[in-house]
């Protein structure tokens, strides 16, 4: 037994070595690369292509998503070794947006805690960030309107998205062990949302008091006795607490989709969004007739959200995915039928789907 354990291990530290040097000459031809090509660094249809090619060959027993965690993780590494990548998010230090950042850019890149969704665009636009992620939609809480309102007024492009699922959990100081003695939750305004009937069930006496951020609710929580924070676990192992209930979101598939902001537009991945936002004429069936182009042309629509216009008492943008690229023949003559009918169209951005 000893020995079989002993011949095991001295394989594993075999494959090890192999490993290190086949990484190294990755990295070797990614540096080779970076001096041939020109424009931006990161290429988010390149990755897309790489992950959807190693999920696809993966022969197992690893999962399809951890092998994708594993080389998008070499893939930030080998981008470091050019510039690391600045990542503007929504802080502070904790929150599920930087959780979504080290997802979507490896833990190669630098990320970087901005106060507000507006600040995070303000990195992007004055190029103190190379990239940003911001929240755009919850499957329980439904749209970020933020978000949605500042794509309208930026110059900057969607060139990617990221779906992180939410799980939340009941953090608390150390020594504290009973749920009755908390008298205070503090969490994100759609944290508590996303947790209401667990509340209502379980803490149906405590003050529910919404913050900022739930990074800035472990804080409180953390300075409180008496008080508990609705977050993740980034957000307990930032503030030093600890997980008294876990999974306590009322919606066990809860998912966060965020969009990646750049200053540069994305090819085709193979696999595509494209995002765009547009107004409709005042007058009875114009919503039909904008969307008709899109079934003429057997493009799909994956989502449409309506926002206030600020610009007019009832008016309203439509905020539009649908897949494929702007590249692609049949986007391209939707778009440009759709152009011809409505007041106003914006194409915010075509990349790459989510991979993982």
């Amino acid at each position: 037994m000893a020995e079989d354990l002993a011949g095991l291990r001295a394989k594993i530290d075999a494959i090890d070595e192999q490993l290190l040097r086949l990484l190294n000459e990755r990295a070797h031809c990614a540096q080779a690369i970076g001096h041939l090509k020109s424009g931006p660094i990161y290429r988010p249809e390149r990755e897309a292509q790489v992950l959807a090619r190693v999920a696809q060959s993966n022969p197992g027993p690893l999962q399809a998503q951890h092998v994708q965690q594993i080389f998008r993780n070499i893939m930030s590494a080998c981008l470091a070794l050019e510039r690391p990548l600045s990542v503007a998010f929504l802080g502070p230090e904790g929150t599920f947006s930087q959780a979504a950042t080290v997802k979507q850019f490896g833990a190669a890149a630098t990320a970087v805690a901005c106060a507000s969704i507006d600040d995070v665009f303000r990195q992007v636009e004055s190029e103190a960030a190379d990239y940003g992620v911001v929240p755009v939609e919850n499957s329980t809480e439904g749209a970020i309107g933020r978000s949605l309102d500042l794509m309208v007024e930026s110059p900057l492009k969607v060139c990617g998205e990221t779906l992180l699922r939410i799980h939340h959990n009941l953090l608390v100081r150390d020594g504290q062990t009973e749920l009755n003695a908390i008298k205070t939750v503090y969490s994100h305004a759609q944290s508590l949302g996303q947790c209401q009937e667990w509340l209502n069930k379980n803490l149906p006496g405590s003050a529910r008091v919404p913050v900022a951020s739930n990074a800035e609710a472990a804080r409180r929580a953390a300075n409180e006795a008496g008080s508990a924070a609705i977050a993740g676990e980034h957000a307990a192992q930032a503030h030093g607490l600890k997980v008294l209930r876990a999974h306590i979101q009322d919606q066990s598939q809860n998912t966060t989709r965020f969009l990646v902001l750049g200053r540069f537009e994305v090819a085709p991945s193979g696999k595509d969004k494209t995002s765009l936002v547009m107004s409709a004429k005042n007058r009875p069936g114009a919503m039909h007739d904008l969307l008709t182009p899109l079934a003429a042309n057997g493009v799909s629509m994956t989502k449409m959200e309506s926002r206030p216009s600020r610009t007019g008492l009832w008016e309203y943008l439509f905020f539009v995915d649908l897949e494929g690229h702007t590249q692609d023949e049949k986007v391209a003559r939707a778009l440009e039928q759709i152009r011809e009918r409505a007041l106003f169209v914006k194409v915010l951005g075509s990349y790459p789907a989510a991979v993982f």
